[in-house]
């Protein structure tokens, strides 16, 4: 089997193109979250009901991920991939001429099943085609696509729509995220290490409840829960303390926090390199660390402590994100895309769950409640990487006892 390793034209062609998948989809997924006051405003509806822009396309793309994972098992990884960003991007140009709030949600549901065809197969081509030391790296720059379109996502929809409306800025994000298409089609290799599937149900399902039964991916499923819903549970209500006192920092100023997501593209670039060069479970442990570290600084009523603490957080959050997912695909045997789709469903999935459950947590504590929350999030994270890293080893010293009786027989 041929791998595309790292330093070839090949692989510099391949990252290429995954990092401008990662940016259409974050860019398109986010864009609206800055747009929601002005949706309340426009279509007269409560902030919750206009929270629903982004809830209902995040809910459809973690379910949606778990039937694209299996399918691409038979259709193939690039074509699902392509079709997929380019029906997104398509949705997203629709979605700024909506007459009316419900034909908006409607477009936001098509863009969260169209945009689930893509993460979900990412990783599990990635795995397939990237020679072994060098995944480590082209995952890192996967991962630093995500939070670049994360962060310009939310930044370029927000000031857009301060001089031109909210129409406009989504039709620009669609417009950008379209480029972004036609880049990954032109870069992106065939797949050269995919055996196409018969379509059988029955044995994908089977598939799906084999991964489940491996502890090791497992552990990383709930690690990406966990990740995901600290991530959210901080970002979601940093900015009340922001605007609150003893700080009344302003609702724009507040705004730019988002950019402090530019750390999670150092990071994951950085992460991989360190990854290829010490092994993936040390440098998890030192990223969750980095995290809980950052997550401790935010409670110092200092605003530039805080601050640094949000870095810290957000560093160790993306480089965790980027090996625990990597490791996922190369530790699943067989239907990787599938394998990748339950981290991811459960990775969205606690977003959901930890954005609310935070909300819990603030009204009855403040700050003090939601850091809490978080830092547990990140301990039981520690807790599966320790469980994880020692079936890992389990695992190797297994199989160096069959290689060895081999050699004697």
């Amino acid at each position: 089997m041929s791998y595309i390793q790292k330093g070839t034209p090949l692989f510099r062609k391949t990252s290429m193109a995954f990092f401008a998948a990662g940016f259409n989809t974050f860019a398109i997924l986010y864009c609206v979250q800055p747009l929601m006051p002005e949706f309340s405003k426009e279509f007269s509806i409560s902030p919750t009901n206009a929270s629903l822009s982004l809830s209902v396309t995040t809910i459809v793309l973690a379910v949606s991920m778990l039937i694209f994972g299996s399918l691409s098992e038979v259709w193939g990884r690039k074509p699902i991939m392509v079709i997929s960003m380019l029906a997104a991007s398509v949705f997203c140009i629709l979605t700024a001429f909506s007459p009316n709030f419900h034909f908006l949600l409607i477009l936001r549901t098509l863009e969260g099943i169209s945009l689930a065809g893509l993460p979900s197969i990412a990783m599990a081509y990635l795995g397939e085609e990237i020679e072994p030391r060098s995944l480590g790296a082209a995952m890192g720059l996967y991962i630093c696509g995500n939070s670049i379109g994360a962060v310009f996502g939310r930044v370029y929809s927000g000031l857009m729509s301060d001089f031109f409306g909210w129409h406009v800025a989504i039709a620009g994000i669609g417009i950008i995220s379209l480029v972004a298409t036609l880049i990954f089609w032109k870069s992106l290799p065939a797949s050269q290490n995919f055996n196409a599937r018969k379509l059988q149900v029955g044995k994908l399902g089977k598939s799906m409840v084999d991964h489940l039964k491996d502890p090791g991916l497992v552990c990383l499923f709930f690690m990406g829960f966990l990740l995901l819903g600290s991530n959210v549970a901080m970002f979601n209500y940093i900015a009340y303390v922001l605007l609150g006192k003893p700080y009344s920092l302003s609702q724009t100023i507040v705004g730019w926090i988002f950019l402090i997501m530019i750390i999670g593209m150092f990071s994951s670039v950085w992460t991989g390199k360190w990854v290829d060069r010490h092994g993936r479970q040390r440098i998890l442990f030192i990223n969750l660390v980095l995290a809980l570290f950052g997550v401790a600084m935010t409670l110092d009523s200092h605003l530039l402590v805080k601050i640094l603490g949000l870095g810290f957080f957000t560093y160790g959050f993306f480089g965790s994100h980027a090996i625990a997912s990597s490791w996922v695909g190369q530790r699943a045997t067989h239907d990787k895309a599938q394998a990748s789709s339950l981290y991811l469903f459960l990775y969205y999935t606690g977003s959901s769950v930890g954005g609310t459950l935070a909300g819990f947590f603030w009204s009855d504590f403040g700050w003090g409640g939601v850091i809490s929350m978080t830092a547990g999030f990140l301990v039981i994270g520690v807790m599966l990487w320790a469980a994880v890293s020692k079936i890992a080893q389990n695992g190797k010293k297994v199989r160096r006892s069959i290689g060895s009786e081999s050699m004697q027989h």
